[in-house]
């Protein structure tokens, strides 16, 4: 990329309010299969959340869990005016990816940031892999010595995992796949996606939320019978 296509992180451009990223509407954007370029993606490069607790923070994830502290930026006038100086932060987490966080200096933690014991908030999270059945066993036995708190082994489908959170209230997530990933999956991942987007614009056509998955299942019944059905045919 040319330097003059780049634009330097001190420019004074808050990314949410400078390109609209809760304004945008799917329905207005052109898709991957009208302009037919396939963007790829290659793994995590890092997770990045904020934190009101440093000392804790930098403890927990370098000197209890282990990983090494790789990377730090120290800023001042990033963003627009009023936007806080930080420290962001980078711990290793393997295969090149490092989990990030920013303390931004002299900053209030803000309501909305309290941790709270609801799915809702549980659900944003980072599963980090280990490859083995012994590696999962091995984190959950080490953290439980060292005396955090950790989940259950829980399997869900074509994962194991176990979960515990740190400081912040942050739930992590260790897991590893318990088979690979095949083209069956993807076949029925889009079926019952379709299944679920036709009974969501129905619901919402009449006013209403879709509130069961029972209708989406049903659904999906009514699709694969649909395209048996178109088979035979």
């Amino acid at each position: 990329m040319s330097d003059e296509r780049r634009e330097d992180a001190s420019s004074g451009k808050s990314y949410a309010d400078a390109y609209g990223i809760a304004d945008t509407d799917v329905a207005d954007l052109k898709t991957a299969g009208e302009d037919a370029v396939q963007l790829v993606l290659h793994g995590v490069d890092h997770t990045a959340r904020p934190t009101w607790k440093l000392r804790e923070t930098i403890e927990f994830y370098r000197d209890i869990l282990g990983l090494p502290l790789v990377h730090t930026i120290s800023a001042r006038g990033w963003g627009p005016p009023g936007h806080h100086d930080f420290l962001h932060f980078f711990f290793d987490s393997g295969q090149g990816s490092t989990i990030a966080f920013f303390y931004y200096i002299g900053s209030d933690q803000p309501e909305k940031y309290q941790p709270e014991q609801h799915h809702f908030y549980a659900a944003t999270h980072t599963a980090w892999s280990v490859e083995t059945e012994e590696e999962l066993e091995q984190w959950k036995q080490v953290l439980e010595g060292r005396g955090l708190v950790v989940s259950p082994y829980t399997r869900h489908e074509i994962l194991e995992s176990i979960y515990f959170l740190d400081p912040n209230g942050y739930p992590i997530e260790i897991t590893r796949r318990l088979r690979d990933i095949d083209r069956l999956d993807a076949d029925d991942a889009a079926l019952t996606v379709e299944a679920a987007l036709q009974v969501e614009d129905e619901a919402k056509a009449a006013g209403a939320k879709m509130d069961c998955i029972d209708d989406v299942w049903r659904r999906k019944a009514k699709l694969v019978s649909e395209r048996i059905a178109g088979d035979v045919a």
